[in-house]
């Protein structure tokens, strides 16, 4: 198992062998979740808490982006985090974080690659006083969320995310014609309320047709996605008029399937925001994108989870939710600068 951490002391194993060495209990190592906000270790240094992150895969660039964003931000707050790769399979990211749970963490933050996959592992660190927060996808139902452990749920509105997109889409090609559908994994949560919303919008324009019936669910994975996209282009001999991608990564791994086919001037529109997918805007080979604040959700739910800890928070002192902006990036918006500076691995911020 690959575990990466923002210092070697950071490693598995290493705060039990401290404890045993020096007689330090279990209550003690986690007393940064019970300390006042401005708890100082010996020495008059804050205390350095100890989290636990994961996320889908560090091969899609919106994971990668959201670990190099926790490791940033968890030097400047004094957090170690040890991170979890859940390598886009849902099994192994299952197994993994059951290697880790009975570990000492002060709080810890994961992105489940599907919905219900980490319900045990949390409620098991909810047994042990550990706040969970939940990134992103949705580890249980809304309503089961404290019931499973974890304290708030940081993410952006999918549904929002894909009805942004997918106006822009429709109003591009004049609200008439056929358009492709290519989504990410259907046990996604997130994955799940943008096929929600593309369809939301596609339903009030009877003069579109949605090529195969309807998405082409692709796992993240852009060969599958261009796979799917090359099938579905041969579906028809006229031009297709647009596309919609649940990420950059599969609308632009797929565009260059349009080469020399009658569909080449496409419209194309995806979803996270990141440098890819801003170049992708810029150079005009997709028409838009909106932001997934993947440097958001993994910041914030790292700036919250120290809160929680220092400041020795309670529950019920935590909102359930906390919602992100998501915003339409296109040349029209103009809004890219402010967008590339926002989510550059230098500040993390978007």
């Amino acid at each position: 198992m690959t575990i990466h951490a923002s210092t070697e002391n950071s490693r598995r194993g290493f705060l039990k062998q401290a404890a045993a060495g020096t007689g330090l209990g279990l209550g003690t190592l986690l007393a940064g979740c019970a300390a006042p906000q401005n708890a100082r270790s010996g020495g008059g240094q804050k205390k350095r808490l100890r989290a636990a992150f994961s996320n889908g895969g560090l091969t899609t660039t919106w994971c990668k982006l959201g670990h190099d964003t926790a490791m940033l931000w968890g030097d400047l707050l004094d957090v170690d985090v040890v991170w979890v790769d859940g390598e886009l399979n849902t099994q192994k990211q299952r197994e993994k974080i059951d290697l880790i749970v009975d570990d000492d963490w002060d709080f810890c933050a994961f992105q489940a690659l599907q919905s219900g996959a980490l319900e045990e592992p949390c409620k098991q660190l909810k047994a042990r006083g550990i706040p969970v927060v939940g990134m992103d996808t949705l580890i249980v139902e809304p309503e089961r969320l404290r019931e499973a452990g974890v304290w708030v749920q940081i993410a952006a509105d999918h549904r929002q995310i894909a009805e942004s997109s997918t106006q822009y889409l429709i109003d591009r090609i004049g609200g008439r014609g056929k358009v492709i559908h290519i989504g990410g994994a259907s046990a996604h949560s997130g994955a799940r309320a943008r096929n929600e919303g593309f369809s939301g919008i596609v339903s009030k324009y009877p003069e579109v047709e949605v090529l195969g019936g309807g998405v082409r669910w692709c796992d993240w994975k852009t060969e599958k996605a261009r796979d799917s996209f090359e099938a579905l282009l041969q579906q028809s001999d006229e031009p297709i008029a647009g596309a919609f991608f649940h990420n950059d990564d599969m609308a632009l791994a797929s565009i260059p399937a349009l080469k020399g086919t009658p569909h080449e001037q496409m419209v194309i529109t995806a979803c996270d925001g990141q440098k890819d997918g801003l170049t992708g805007v810029r150079d005009g080979r997709l028409a838009a994108t909106t932001a997934n604040p993947t440097c958001m959700i993994h910041m914030m739910s790292l700036v919250v989870g120290q809160f929680i800890c220092r400041g020795g928070e309670a529950i019920d002192d935590v909102p359930a939710e906390i919602p992100l902006p998501c915003p339409l990036v296109s040349k029209e918006a103009g809004n890219i600068d402010a967008m590339f500076y926002l989510s550059d691995p230098k500040h993390c911020l978007v």
